[in-house]
C-alpha cells in the first residue's frame, strides 16, 4: 500500500463529527507513528510520508464532496495505481465498533468515495469501513453524519479505530490477507448506534492541526477552490482557506483552477 487516505471535513465545525471518522484514523496513525502532515496547496490536503514504509498519508482538504481531485493528483504524480491506494471513511452500514476493510465495490451514497472513483475512473481502490451506525430514516442521513457522536459511540468508535491501526503495519507491509483475517476475526459489537451527543476534539486532531499551523508561510498567496453546488450527505462550507506554499511545487506544473463539481 502506497497511499493512505482519511476521509472529512475541515475546519473545526466537523472535527468530531461522525463524517470524519477517516480523519481521526488516518490522524491518530500519524501521530503514532510520529509521520508530519504538512498542508499543501497544490493538493489541497495534509500530506505525509511515513518513514517506516514509504506510503503517503493525505487528508484532503477539498471537502467531502471533492476529495477525489487531491487523491488523484497525488496518485499521478507518483504513478500510484488504485489497487495501492487504501481510503478510510464512515460507514453508514455498520455500527460503532465495526470495522471491515475490501477492495473494490460502489459508493452506496458516500459522496467522498464517489468523487474518488470518478477522479480516478476505478473502483479498485481499498476501503477501510468505520462503523457509525444509522439514524433509520434516510431523510436524517446528512444532518446524522454532520453531527457529533454520543460519547459511548465514539469510545466505541475509537476502538474500532484502534483494532484498524494493529492490522495496518500488515497493510504497509503488503500481506493484506493476513491483516483482513486479523481485522475482521475479532468480534463485532452487538448493539444499536446511541443518539448524538457532544464530544471533546480529540487529542491527536490538536496535534496536528498544531503541527500544520507551525510550517513557515510563504510569500505567494495560493487559494484553495471550494465546493460548488449542494451534496447530498453535507451541506457547503463556503470560505478562504489560508494561503500556504507546496512542498511539491519544484515538481508539479501549475494545475490552474479546481474543476467545479
Amino acid at each position: 500500500m502506497k497511499l493512505i487516505v482519511g476521509l472529512g471535513n475541515p475546519g473545526d465545525k466537523y472535527q468530531g463529527t461522525r463524517h470524519n471518522a477517516g480523519f481521526w484514523l488516518v490522524e491518530r496513525f500519524a501521530a503514532e507513528s510520529h509521520t508530519a502532515l504538512r498542508k499543501d496547496a497544490k493538493f489541497q490536503a495534509l500530506v505525509g510520508r511515513h518513514e517506516a514504509s514509504g506510503a503517503w498519508l493525505m487528508l484532503p482538504q477539498s471537502h467531502m464532496n471533492l476529495s477525489g481531485r487531491p487523491v488523484q493528483m497525488l496518485a499521478s504524480f507518483f504513478r500510484i495505481a488504485p489497487a495501492d491506494i487504501l481510503v478510510a471513511h464512515d460507514e453508514l452500514d455498520f455500527p460503532p465498533g465495526t470495522v471491515r476493510m475490501k477492495q473494490g465495490g460502489g459508493a452506496a451514497g458516500h459522496n467522498g468515495l464517489k468523487d474518488i472513483s470518478a477522479r480516478i475512473a476505478s473502483h479498485d481502490y481499498w476501503r477501510l469501513r468505520i462503523g457509525i451506525g444509522h439514524p433509520g430514516d434516510r431523510d436524517a442521513v446528512t444532518n446524522y453524519v454532520l453531527n457529533k457522536p454520543a460519547q459511548e459511540d465514539r469510545a466505541a468508535i475509537d476502538t474500532a479505530i484502534g483494532a484498524a491501526l494493529e492490522i495496518l503495519p500488515l497493510v504497509l507491509a503488503g500481506d493484506i490477507q493476513g491483516a483482513m483475517l486479523k481485522l475482521h476475526s475479532r468480534a463485532a459489537p452487538e448493539r444499536p448506534a446511541s443518539p448524538e451527543a457532544p464530544e471533546k476534539p480529540k487529542k491527536a486532531a490538536k496535534a496536528v492541526q498544531a503541527q500544520a499551523a507551525e510550517q513557515p508561510k510563504p510569500g505567494r498567496k495560493a487559494g484553495k477552490d471550494e465546493p460548488a453546488g449542494k451534496a447530498e450527505r453535507e451541506p457547503e462550507n463556503p470560505g478562504k482557506p489560508g494561503a500556504l506554499g507546496s512542498f511539491f511545487k519544484k515538481f508539479l506544473p501549475d494545475s490552474g483552477q479546481t474543476p467545479k463539481k
